[in-house]
């Protein structure tokens, strides 16, 4: 199943605005890294990493993915994605869309820390929950009830 973004979700992926990515270790516990985040056409996103990075390996084994962003100036307005990976993008395209996204983040041409050797890795997340909360998240039906 997949879910689609509203304009404010797009209007936050299309921003510089950093995400916290999260993959699952084969341990089952989280692991998150800050990252640049965009979209991938109309409904899906893309971040971009390094072959034999934790992030790529757990991905390759489970593809689960989550990410999460908060606006700099309410920390309570926050936009939570979860979605599976799917694919993977390597070689020279992964390259570009690395310097693609130094264009949005940094406006340089360029990624200018590729190390000698490195390969990157585009991956592409296709969204199967998205939400968008302002304020105080509500509790879960049968959950505790305000005092009134």
């Amino acid at each position: 199943m997949t879910a689609n973004f509203d304009e404010a979700v797009r209007d936050r992926l299309r921003a510089p605005n950093i995400w916290y990515v999260g993959t699952v270790f084969a341990d089952g516990a989280p692991q998150v890294s800050p990252m640049w985040v965009d979209l991938e056409g109309d409904g899906e996103l893309t971040f971009n990493t390094s072959v034999g990075r934790v992030k790529e390996e757990n991905l390759r084994r489970d593809p689960r993915v989550y990410l999460s962003h908060a606006d700099a100036a309410d920390p309570f307005d926050r936009v939570q994605i979860s979605g599976e990976v799917s694919r993977f993008i390597e070689g020279q395209e992964a390259h570009d869309r690395m310097d693609r996204l130094a264009r949005k983040y940094l406006g340089s041409e360029r990624f200018e820390w590729i190390m000698p050797g490195e390969e990157r890795v585009a991956v592409v997340v296709r969204p199967t929950k998205v939400r968008h909360i302002v304020g105080v998240e509500r509790f879960r039906p049968g959950g505790p009830v305000p005092a009134s």
